[in-house]
């Protein structure tokens, strides 16, 4: 074997154990980068998010400060939770003092086709300005396209604090 072809297997030996190196530094780092993609990716197709906390209930106001018989639209913070994200919301309810120990909250929203509504005093009732839905003090439809009562949020009262858990879907009319 001459010098030159000894010459020449060194080289190509010492080139192929480079690129083994080489071809191996990449495959590692696609690896680790699949990895660092992967893993996230299954935690969010794989864990379940967080339940929703149906129970949550949230103080509004005194119950000495509602007149009794008398609907107060009461505004308050919630929080929501929607899958992974939690998120603070204002809303409002309907409020009516019915005795010390009773309490109603009705939604905001008709049950026609979710307008905010607001009570007519002179008439006693609670009207849509959307498409004239009217509701009593119930929450009954008393006429219009509405095809139900108006939703009503749980109400408890602790220690003379009126708290309102989640909304309550009527029944069908």
């Amino acid at each position: 074997m001459s010098l030159q072809e000894s010459a020449h297997e060194d080289f190509t030996h010492e080139d192929v154990s480079r690129r083994k190196f080489q071809l191996a530094v990449i495959y590692g780092l696609s690896a680790v980068m699949g990895l660092a993609l992967s893993i996230p990716a299954a935690i969010y197709l794989l864990l379940p998010p967080r339940a929703k906390k149906e129970e949550q209930w949230v103080e509004v106001t005194d119950v000495n400060r509602l007149p009794a018989g008398h609907p107060e639209e009461l505004v308050f913070r919630r929080n929501r939770v929607d899958g992974w994200k939690v998120s603070s919301e204002k809303t409002s309810a309907w409020v009516i003092k019915k005795s010390e120990s009773e309490v109603i909250a009705f939604a905001p929203s008709c049950t026609h086709l979710g307008c905010a509504f607001r009570y007519e005093e002179q008439k006693k009732t609670f009207l849509c300005p959307c498409h004239t839905s009217n509701f009593d003090l119930e929450g009954n439809v008393l006429d219009g396209p509405a095809p139900r009562p108006l939703d009503r949020y749980l109400v408890k009262i602790q220690g003379g604090k009126v708290l309102l858990g989640p909304i309550t879907a009527s029944p069908e009319a």
